[in-house]
């Protein structure tokens, strides 16, 4: 079982940055990819950002260049970089990490963390 441990929410005005953070624990087998989600309220949980284990990103077109996500496999744990924020990335922020253990994908979602974009 993987536990994950959401950092970094909080209130932010709008053009400012915050940094988010995921650490998994308990027994990590092998780690494939990791990468966070955001739900705004009355919406879909939607794809923010995600990056494989060997570095390959995807972005959200709404995010793109002004949101960075990277990893350290040593701690395992995920970072989400947010600059330039808007009120449109105000949200719950969720970590999602996918290992795999013999073959066979296992998915394991955080607590989640809310980001607020507000003057």
């Amino acid at each position: 079982q993987v536990q994950l441990v959401e950092s970094g929410g909080g209130l932010v005005e709008p053009g400012g940055s915050l940094r988010l953070s995921c650490a998994a624990s308990g027994s990590i087998f092998s780690i494939n990819a990791m990468g966070w989600y955001r739900q705004a309220p009355g919406k879909e949980r939607e794809l923010v950002a995600l990056i494989t284990s060997g570095g390959s990103t995807n972005y959200a077109d709404s995010v793109k260049g002004r949101f960075t996500i990277s990893r350290d496999n040593a701690k395992n744990t995920v970072y989400l970089q947010m600059n330039s924020l808007k009120s449109e990335d105000t949200g719950v922020y969720y970590c999602k990490v996918v290992e795999a253990r013999r073959g066979v994908p296992y998915y394991y979602w955080g607590q989640g963390t809310q980001v607020t974009v507000s003057s």
